[in-house]
């Protein structure tokens, strides 16, 4: 395995981390007993496997139902200074609350302490505000991390970039959480607000959020050639060194497997990426046409300041990816998100679009004449059943 300087925490972070929300065996908290034999024995499989391979960061959250609780019977077997456990809570109104359920991931991780805390979904201002007003959720993370449970604190987003630079520039965190791969690029100014600030940078689900990329569709597997999708989005997201590790969601040990070919890759990652990247932007403008593809986001407006809460900037975006890569399931997984997501997949789809006079919304795309059909479009084609987030299933 390789390491990284995790930001001003100064651990050495594994470029892989492994992530625990997929092993777990309910998203809703459930007794010991009531956990299938085979799914608690594949999780400790995953975690040794993990473990074997020198990924010592293992993430996971109060949000992940049984996760915690089925770590916690694993976790204290092995030796706690070559361990980094991270789990995250999301930011309540009640600072009392925040404090009781971190208490509970404590105590379900059956450890005395953690190494990273984070707090979980800092996705609009009001979670934002959760955080900072006074006596807040940061008061409470600081008193935590001054009691000893807490070596460092974090914070994990989804929420747009604008806001996670502004909690980045408060310079409360010590590490951060965040979407960053090959398929959405826009967080990068905060990365890079967060080199400034000596932050550790964990990427989240690179391979699943960034294109369920152990599914590919074939014109992705040639266009990545000689690598797997997956291998070079690793690739592509490592070097950049203001990248310090991926997680891996491993639902079972084999998930390491495919990552692990990108190791041997990094110190040549320069020679090897030109020519996919060039491939990738090349197909992406001879289908798309070059005029869209270099001005599809310019000022395009907000959910919150669009008729109906249409999120048209993510609407556009997955139009984009199912056209120039045939990432047509994953773009229907997003979409049908939208309106089912909450805050951490804001907006709504363009299911109204018939209805609204998105005129005025768009008065400042170089694109609106074009945009209004092609939201039609993107409904008649994506629009399915609503799906639910991983963490809405039973």
């Amino acid at each position: 395995m390789l390491y990284r300087r995790f930001g001003r925490t100064e651990l050495q972070m594994p470029i892989f981390s492994c992530g625990g929300m997929r092993y777990q065996f309910k998203w809703q908290d459930v007794p010991f007993q009531e956990v299938p034999l085979d799914n608690q024995r594949n999780l400790e499989a995953t975690i040794r496997r993990a473990r074997e391979l020198g990924i010592n960061h293992i993430e996971t959250a109060r949000g992940y139902g049984s996760s915690e609780m089925q770590l916690g019977q694993i976790l204290p077997a092995f030796p706690r200074q070559k361990s980094i456990v991270q789990t995250k809570v999301a930011p309540t109104a009640s600072a009392r609350e925040f404090r009781q359920t971190f208490e509970q991931s404590l105590a379900y991780l059956k450890l005395d302490y953690v190494d990273l805390l984070g707090l979980h979904g800092l996705n609009n201002e009001e979670l934002y505000n959760n955080t900072f007003k006074p006596e807040g959720c940061i008061e409470v993370a600081r008193q935590l991390r001054a009691e000893g449970k807490v070596r460092f604190i974090g914070f994990s987003t989804h929420g747009p970039t604008a806001l996670i630079r502004k909690a980045i520039a408060t310079d409360a965190f010590d590490y951060i959480n965040l979407h960053w791969y090959y398929i959405f690029q826009n967080n990068w100014p905060a990365i890079l607000d967060a080199q400034k600030h000596d932050m550790g940078v964990f990427i989240i689900s690179p391979s699943d959020k960034g294109g369920k990329l152990y599914n590919p569709p074939q014109k992705l597997v040639d266009l990545c050639a000689p690598l797997s999708p997956i291998v070079f989005n690793d690739l592509f997201c490592l070097s950049h060194s203001q990248v310090h590790t991926l997680s891996v969601g491993a639902s079972k040990p084999s998930d390491f497997d495919e990552h692990l070919k990108a190791l041997d890759l990094l110190d040549c990652a320069d020679a090897i990426l030109p020519p996919i990247l060039a491939r990738l932007e090349e197909t992406a403008i001879a289908i798309l046409g070059e005029n869209w593809y270099k001005t599809w986001n310019q000022g395009l407006p907000s959910h919150e300041a669009t008729p109906g809460g249409i999120n048209i900037p993510t609407i556009l975006w997955l139009w984009n990816l199912a056209n120039a890569y045939d990432l047509e399931e994953y773009a229907k997984m997003r979409y049908n998100l939208l309106g089912n997501g909450g805050h951490w997949f804001a907006g709504q789809p363009a299911s109204q679009i018939e209805t609204l006079d998105l005129q005025a919304s768009l008065i400042r795309s170089p694109n609106a004449a074009r945009i209004p059909n092609i939201l039609k479009a993107a409904h008649a084609r994506f629009g399915n059943e609503a799906v639910k987030r991983l963490s809405q299933q039973e």
